[in-house]
């Protein structure tokens, strides 16, 4: 898996990109992505996700204003919705939000390029035709959309933190059965009504690497930094938790029920593999704070062996 964080001002115009690596799961955070494709044209705001598969051209339009994202490259497997087990039919993403574009073509001689991303190198050429003369067409290969504000949330009622796999959207699988290559999980707006129970994602470390982005909002388990269109990630076996002040609140406030704040709204990559920073994610824009341990530190020691 590849996770990119994107920033830009300017449409791909009369060209087009094909991945014939894997496929892009495309998450906005700001600005609407106007996306042509040999299917037909999709809407893309923030809020939304798109999935562009192997080897779809596509041709991205941006607002003057610019644009902002994330995008996850798998290549394992497409992306496919997380098996319900008890939970049954319904629940978590419905098949019947996801939306497919209707077929739209244009007419175009031009002079138009082609990228073509093979083998993790990019090739051109050049043809006198926009590629999206296809005036109709048929299957279930095909890119879509959803709205993550149709997700069906399923929490806990009673007591205690469930796991964030509760909360995935997609999932790519690799090879070996319950594994992935790329979990997509979102943290939306919801009622938090456990009781006896610290709230916050508790104190962990696991085997997925996990990379969280913030679509809108604060992020629940750190409050101060984490603005939206930034990143974070937390590589094997790193142990990690709320921030200082997070954990006080939630250590000491009370069991009322809170309802859902639609302000929110944040995601998580999750992989089994490991994955490597480039020079760049390392040195460029890097919340010194945050990664220096400020927010862990300042910690005291609540352990008491008399305490029954």
């Amino acid at each position: 898996s590849r996770i990119y964080v994107y920033a830009c001002n300017k449409s791909m115009g009369d060209s087009s990109l094909a991945n014939s690596d894997g496929d892009y799961l495309i998450v906005p955070e700001h600005g609407t992505l106007d996306i042509k494709t040999e299917f037909g044209r999709i809407t893309v705001p923030s809020g939304h996700i798109c999935v562009i598969q192997r080897g779809m051209r596509f041709t991205v339009d941006v607002p003057t204003t610019g644009a902002r994202g994330y995008v996850c490259e798998v290549y394992d497997n497409h992306f496919e919705l997380p098996p319900r087990g008890v939970i049954g039919a319904n629940g978590l993403s419905n098949e019947r939000d996801f939306e497919t574009p209707v077929a739209w073509y244009e007419d175009r001689d031009v002079k138009w390029t082609c990228y073509q991303k093979y083998c993790d190198k990019m090739f051109t050429f050049n043809q006198n035709h926009s590629p999206y003369d296809v005036v109709a067409w048929h299957g279930n290969y095909a890119p879509y959309r959803y709205d993550l504000a149709k997700f069906c949330t399923i929490n806990t009622v009673s007591y205690d933190h469930l796991d964030p796999s509760i909360f995935c959207v997609l999932t790519s699988q690799t090879g070996e059965p319950g594994v992935a290559s790329c979990d997509f999980v979102i943290f939306p707006p919801r009622w938090m009504v456990g009781q006896n129970t610290f709230r916050p994602p508790y104190y962990h470390k696991n085997l997925m690497s996990e990379f969280m982005g913030n679509i809108r909002g604060v992020y629940e388990a750190k409050e101060e930094g984490f603005l939206p269109g930034g990143g974070s990630l937390h590589s094997c076996m790193a142990a990690h938790g709320p921030e200082v002040s997070v954990f006080d609140k939630a250590s000491n406030g009370n069991n009322n029920a809170v309802p859902p704040n639609n302000d929110c709204l944040a995601f998580m990559f999750e992989s089994t593999y490991m994955l490597k920073m480039t020079p760049s994610g390392m040195n460029e824009n890097r919340d010194q704070k945050y990664t220096d341990m400020g927010a862990w530190n300042g910690f005291k020691k609540n352990f008491n062996p008399d305490q029954k």
